[in-house]
């Protein structure tokens, strides 16, 4: 797991990978519990030679300004 940050778009990422030995419905259900938990959305897909696979996840970054 890796995360960045873009400041330019207001956006943070999160990189999954997951190993060729991880049936689909494990990845499924890791995506499914990052995205219901932690706000999280499927951004990009890559499927590698091998049967590893990468998955792109994004979530708005929330300014807050201090009004006091």
């Amino acid at each position: 797991m890796k995360r960045e940050r873009d400041f330019a778009r207001q956006y943070e990422y999160l990189v999954l990978s997951v190993p060729s030995q991880a049936t689909r419905g494990e990845a499924r259900q890791m995506l499914t519990e990052h995205a219901e938990y932690g706000k999280w959305e499927l951004e990009r897909t890559r499927l590698y030679m091998g049967g590893a696979r990468r998955y792109w996840l994004r979530r708005k970054v929330m300014r807050i300004e201090r009004t006091a």
